[in-house]
């Protein structure tokens, strides 16, 4: 994939424009899934939201778009009484924050790390007024925790992975860790390099929340191949990874060998994560190109 069409997916993925990859996230509408002590996750359209509904707290991670989001709030709504107390953005990306709007003025507190209201800004200046302008307005540096009646959210940023902005969102009691996109699990995931991603410091992200977080911790992932599902746990960190380990070393080996960025890229699959392959919004054509940028910075 070239620059110019790299950054457009990428600018449009932060408006909230969909893409050709409409299969990757169609979802069948109002899928709420109970994971543990009143936390689960939706899925419809777009990056996995993740949800808190219990008596006395309710908070929503990431929005999806406008009528997915509306769905999910009204199905929150049947599960509590208890009014929206938060919304966290994982990170700015359209099939995340393009429900924003609809939770705007329902939620208490809309939060998010503080590079997650830039990029956004920036995507709608790209895309001339027409992206979204529902901005997370409680932004933290590092870390941020809120108490909703027994459970304790808590959001980390790791550094740069997926996007510059990513953060990690912590249910405390219930022991549930969602992941945003930091997780493609077994698919072939999308570093988005103009808005600060990094492929390098992706991979230390996923040790580092590997060994964060108790043994027993549930993830829910931004994105899955269906028949492998949006949850799990370290062992599926420990898979993606793996693989984003092995395009780097693959990337790093062909350098070496002086082969150029096209002969680098001009691979289908890698030797035991054929399995990665779904979909053709972002291929291991595409990770290998971002490994040898990286690398060659």
């Amino acid at each position: 994939m070239d620059r110019r069409k790299f950054l457009l997916q990428s600018s449009l993925l932060a408006a909230g424009a969909v893409l050709p990859f409409k299969s990757l996230l169609a979802k069948k509408q109002g899928d709420f899934t109970t994971v543990r002590r009143n936390v689960g996750y939706f899925t419809e359209r777009g990056g996995t939201i993740g949800w808190l509904a219990s008596p006395n707290g309710m908070a929503v991670v990431d929005s999806q778009y406008p009528e997915s989001a509306k769905n999910c709030l009204n199905g929150l709504q049947d599960k509590t009484d208890q009014p929206l107390n938060l919304l966290i953005n994982t990170h700015h990306h359209g099939d995340h924050t393009g429900g924003n709007p609809i939770f705007k003025g329902v939620a208490e507190k809309m939060a998010a790390h503080e590079n997650v209201p830039k990029l956004m800004k920036k995507a709608n200046e790209e895309s001339e007024g027409e992206g979204n302008t529902a901005f997370p307005e409680t932004t933290y540096s590092e870390n941020w925790k809120m108490d909703l009646g027994d459970e304790t959210v808590h959001t980390t940023y790791f550094g740069p992975g997926h996007t510059g902005g990513d953060s990690v969102v912590y249910f405390e009691k219930a022991n549930v860790v969602h992941m945003g996109d930091l997780v493609f699990n077994r698919m072939n995931p999308f570093t988005d390099r103009p808005s600060g991603g990094s492929m390098k410091n992706w991979v230390k992200i996923l040790s580092t929340v590997a060994d964060e977080y108790p043994s027993d911790a549930i993830y829910i992932f931004g994105h899955a191949k269906p028949e492998f599902g949006v949850t799990g746990d370290k062992k599926d960190l420990d898979v993606m990874k793996n693989y984003l380990s092995a395009v780097l070393d693959y990337a790093q080996k062909g350098i070496e060998q002086g082969l150029s960025k096209g002969e680098i890229m001009d691979k289908k699959s890698l030797e035991e994560f054929e399995h990665f392959l779904y979909a053709d919004f972002w291929t291991l054509s595409d990770n290998l190109g971002v490994a040898y940028e990286e690398l060659m910075e």
